[in-house]
């Protein structure tokens, strides 16, 4: 039976924290920043932790089962 590959995508946009958290970027970071605040900017800079819904979906799409 061949490996369990993991998924690429979802790799490249979250990591998993040594205590088992799932972490992830903010959005809306990318374009368009004239018009937002250098607050609101500075906010998303930081990582954020996934929901708990989302991080059981996103470890086995990283841990590939």
């Amino acid at each position: 039976m061949p490996k369990m590959k993991r998924n690429k995508s979802v790799a490249k946009r979250f990591k998993i924290t040594a205590s088992g958290k799932v972490k992830r970027s903010h959005a809306f970071k990318s374009h368009i920043l004239t018009k937002k605040t250098p607050k609101r900017k500075r906010h998303l800079r930081k990582a954020a932790v996934c929901a708990s819904g989302d991080a059981r979906r996103m470890k086995r799409l990283l841990l590939g089962g």
